[in-house]
């Protein structure tokens, strides 16, 4: 699956692999009856996804271990739907990924006694208004006086679209994320948020800033190089050159030619500077590649780097070491694995 092709899924994967994040959607998402029984302790990542291989265009998964405030282990399946239409068989592809969650479970504990639970949260900000029922025997054609005797189950739903923006989350470094995926979908409402996106954005570090610029540039059809300059050069002007560049480079040449076209043509004078000092040698042209290229490098570097610290902790020198002599290819390639990754060694691992 092509990472420019699906901003959502990595975009998404991002937005969850945080665990204050993770934490605060989960809290403001699900049932208050059961909310205020986790503990404070934040929730657990648990790697791989359940999706369906065909399905993982349109669906991102996350599966969290909790405690409850009596020491009970369970789990929160958070079900990311972006198709552009709600799926009426959400509830069928629930249940089927909720039992390989539980199936994983059980290969870990063979000894077990009773099954922890496992509650479901699906997020929507597809264009269309969701009118899906949210109990899986929706789905079961059967007589009404069977029902107390057939499997059924309730999904929370968390529907962006019919959230006010300013009510998306408590939390404003998570309002930001939310606000971004909420509009991705709706190209006619992107320009009337532009103030507000400046608003959010301006509360976030630097790092979930690049993330969230990145992911408009890929999703934002109605914005074009002159809106995405004004956005950065509102929240974060020291960083507008560099973001530009990186953005036509690695990003905008995959899904709007004619403007990375443009950018780039004002990105080389820095590129060429740098170009001339380093490559000389090499020749005009070749030295310019250089420059565009380690400032990339640098940049992608950099993203990785904080992604890790965020899901490993403390981030030891030969990894350092390691992402400092990397190519952009192989960054990039490892900032995806990052989100089922058990290990740094899982991340930096050879193996395909």
């Amino acid at each position: 699956m092509s990472k420019i092709a699906h901003p959502h899924d990595r975009f998404l994967k991002i937005l969850l692999s945080d665990p204050e994040r993770a934490a605060s959607l989960l809290r403001e998402r699900i049932p208050v009856e059961m909310s205020e029984w986790l503990s404070d302790e934040l929730p657990e990542l648990v790697g791989g996804s359940f999706v369906d291989q065909e399905l993982q265009e349109y669906l991102t998964d996350r599966l969290f271990r909790v405690k409850t405030v009596h020491g009970q282990e369970a789990y929160l399946y958070v079900l990311i739907d972006h198709k552009s239409c709600p799926d009426r068989f959400v509830a069928w592809q629930l249940l089927r990924y909720m039992v390989r969650a539980l199936e994983q479970w059980e290969r870990e504990n063979p000894q077990w006694k009773r099954l922890p639970a496992i509650v479901p949260l699906v997020v929507y900000h597809g264009a269309d208004t969701w009118r899906i029922p949210n109990d899986f025997l929706a789905l079961v054609d059967a007589p009404t006086g069977w029902r107390p005797y057939l499997l059924d189950f309730q999904f929370s739903l968390f529907d962006l679209g019919h959230v006010e923006d300013r009510q998306l989350s408590k939390q404003p470094y998570l309002r930001a994320w939310l606000l971004a995926a909420k509009y991705a979908t709706r190209d006619g409402k992107q320009l009337e948020i532009k103030d507000f996106l400046v608003e959010v954005l301006s509360e976030v570090p630097t790092e979930d800033f690049m993330i969230i610029m990145r992911y408009v540039v890929e999703t934002y059809r109605r914005y074009d190089e002159k809106d995405v300059r004004e956005i950065i050069r509102r929240v974060r002007p020291e960083e507008e050159e560099k973001m530009m560049s990186q953005f036509a480079q690695s990003v905008i040449e995959n899904t709007n030619p004619k403007w990375a076209q443009m950018v780039r043509q004002e990105g080389r004078q820095e590129g060429r500077q740098e170009g001339r000092q380093e490559g000389r040698q090499e020749g005009r042209q070749e030295g310019e590649q250089i420059g565009e290229q380690r400032g990339e490098q640098k940049g992608e570097a950099k993203v990785l780097t904080r992604l890790l610290q965020r899901r490993f902790g403390t981030v030891p020198d030969w990894a350092s070491e390691k992402i400092a002599k990397a190519d952009l290819s192989s960054l990039e390639e490892w900032s995806l694995r990052i989100f089922d990754a058990q290990s740094l060694d899982d991340v930096f691992s050879d193996k395909t």
